[in-house]
């Protein structure tokens, strides 16, 4: 019996995209789910970085920001969260304060402005 290529590119195509998406899926409610069960903390933090990553989309010409910050605790241990576009440009490399998060999830920074 002879395999054609092409039908068989096209029967697993699909199976290989399908499972992907089912991937990604998968990992994002097992992150939310981490999240949800971790405590929500408040640290004194220092923001050390901070970074964008530009996604374009070719098929839609579509172009998504998305915003990370690099916050550094007493103990020295660093942690980089994504912010949300409305507290990105809030957040300066060198701001000290109390940064608040549950386990990958950005809460909220309050700044020391008296330093």
């Amino acid at each position: 019996m002879f395999l054609d290529p092409f039908s068989f590119v096209y029967s697993v195509f699909p199976l290989l995209v399908m499972a992907l998406f089912l991937f990604a899926v998968i990992r994002g409610l097992r992150e939310w789910s981490r999240n949800n069960a971790s405590p929500r903390l408040s640290a004194p933090a220092t923001v050390v970085a901070r970074r964008r990553a530009h996604h374009h989309d070719g098929n839609t010409h579509t172009t998504n920001t998305s915003y990370y910050a690099t916050f550094q605790f007493e103990s020295g241990d660093r942690l980089e969260l994504r912010l949300p576009w409305r507290d990105a440009g809030m957040i300066a490399e060198g701001d000290h304060g109390i940064l608040h998060f549950q386990g990958t999830r950005y809460l909220g920074f309050d700044r020391d402005v008296t330093v």
